[in-house]
């Protein structure tokens, strides 16, 4: 009754204010050690929340790079943030102290939605033996299901046959080309996955796909930052389901399309797909505590190569279409490639790719100008380093500037525009950079990479082989500027596709 009439509070409230001053001046303490790298000065509790734009953060850390360096401070609310710009800071973070900024830091908001410690997947997993597990095994059985063999390439390769049909089918109309790039790219990850492809016009693919693109939506920007940064609100009834509602339901899809899966599983037959391989090894690690195969892992591990995997290669297909209808030389200049080295009846092929210099140029330079993941995933230091000069204390979380590498004016040409010539020498030779670094670096670089390289490459020269891409006649042309949210996609615009 003391409480409820308030007299019991104040030692309560008094105590919980000591508290928050005494965290506060700690943070603040090693945010002014000599050594600590420079940056904005934050406010009490809040950090420097408030003081950078969570909804457009590449430009935001664009200007504090500018003030203060390629390796400054930032702090949210009482988490310590580093964030490493430019090529050398990023070699010697990723590749040189890779083992020590391999780390993960806690993401409330996805502990919220269902990861939890033994159930992280591939992504988010901490540094350690159980991620170290489900990145050797999502590699393997990638790699078993065709990862770099005739076998996923033909499988692609038709992907691209029925995605061309789609784009025929509405030859000379205008034409949203992601809607038709997300179910293509999405039928390649779900043949992986669970053996099974959509077709383009079925319901339930459609409402994925929707529910896909909103669930990206939920958490990046303003209120997730916050969540984050004050995970206590993610406590208040009814708050998170709110927010995170396609999130969930994305996730319920996933748990469907596992319990079709599991049902039709036989484990005295190899296995049809990824999803048949895991719950061959949660089988197998029955009464191992140890191992992280577990029925959590699965929904989490699937929806890690189901989500990053799709997205992100539809997105950078979305730009590659884009910037041809910008760039009509350059489209003009893949397309007599095509001609020369394919022709115009058989299908591309991986084979190609080395005798396709501007081609491979092109396609490059639309990752490198679209810069969809500027920031690639968060890391942490599992003790302190030294980068150029400033002390990193262990537990702090690295945000990795990829788009200050890829926009690098010390080592692009023309960083700002999109430019083939980056990727060629003089003689026209294919030329790659150090600087390109789309899928990140070192010990958590993307383990997709090889799949979301032959997806761009077959796709891509499949596409221009059949089609020449226009503006609609009578729309204006479109821009070039990125939108950010979780990820950077183009300006929503459409196309004419003419066969040729």
């Amino acid at each position: 009754m003391e409480l409820l009439t308030g007299t019991g509070l104040w030692p309560v409230a008094i105590f919980t204010v000591i508290f928050i001053l005494l965290m506060d001046l700690r943070h603040r303490r090693q945010r002014w050690t000599s050594h600590y790298p420079p940056g904005p000065v934050p406010w009490p509790v809040l950090g420097n929340l408030f003081q950078v734009d969570l909804d457009n953060m590449p430009y935001s850390l664009y200007k504090l790079q500018n003030r203060y360096g390629n390796v400054f401070s930032l702090q949210m609310a009482w988490k310590p943030m580093v964030v490493i710009n430019g090529l050398k800071a990023m070699q010697k973070v990723l590749v040189t102290f890779g083992e020590d900024t391999s780390d993960r830091p806690p993401v409330p908001i996805f502990e919220y939605l269902g990861s939890k410690p033994g159930s992280q997947g591939v992504i988010l997993a901490p540094y350690g033996p159980e991620w170290r597990e489900q990145r050797r095994f999502s590699v393997s059985t990638l790699r078993n299901f065709g990862l770099g063999k005739k076998s996923l390439e033909q499988w692609v390769t038709k992907e691209a046959g029925h995605l061309c049909d789609a784009f025929a089918a509405q030859a000379g109309q205008s034409i949203n080309p992601s809607t038709l790039l997300n179910k293509a790219v999405c039928n390649v990850i779900a043949s992986l996955i669970f053996a099974r492809r959509f077709e383009y016009e079925d319901p339930y693919l459609i409402r994925m796909l929707k529910i896909l693109e909103e669930s990206m939506t939920e958490v990046a920007g303003f209120i997730p930052g916050v969540l984050n940064a004050f995970p206590i609100l993610l406590r208040i009834p009814g708050l998170a389901d709110k927010v995170f509602q396609s999130q969930k339901t994305f996730m319920a899809i996933l748990d469907n399309l596992l319990t079709e899966n599991r049902t039709t599983w036989d484990p005295d037959q190899p296995p049809r797909n990824l999803t048949d391989a895991f719950l061959a090894e949660i089988e197998k690690a029955k009464g191992n505590p140890e191992s992280s195969f577990n029925d959590e892992n699965l929904r989490i591990v699937v929806g890690d190569l189901f989500s990053a995997g799709m997205v992100t290669t539809s997105t950078t297909l979305s730009w590659a279409l884009l910037l041809m209808i910008l760039h009509p030389d350059v489209q003009r200049r893949v397309q007599q490639e095509i001609d020369e080295v394919i022709g115009q009846v058989r299908c591309p092929e991986m084979t190609d790719q080395a005798r396709m210099p501007y081609t491979n140029a092109v396609i490059h330079e639309v990752q490198r100008f679209a810069d969809i993941l500027p920031f690639g995933v968060p890391h942490k230091t599992s003790r302190d380093i030294e980068i150029q000069g400033f002390l990193i204390p262990k537990g702090t979380t690295l945000i990795t500037n990829l788009s200050s590498v890829l926009k690098d004016e010390t080592v692009w040409e023309r960083p700002l525009l999109f430019h083939p010539e980056h990727f060629l020498d003089a003689q026209g030779h294919f030329v790659k950079h150090e600087a390109f670094m789309p899928f990140s670096a070192g010990r958590r670089a993307c383990l997709g990479e090889p799949l979301a390289r032959m997806e761009l490459f077959l796709f891509f020269t499949c596409l221009l082989q059949r089609f020449s891409f226009s503006v609609p006649a009578g729309q204006p042309q479109p821009s070039d500027h990125g939108v950010f949210e979780a990820l950077t996609t183009p300006c929503p615009y459409q196309l004419c596709a003419l066969p040729r």
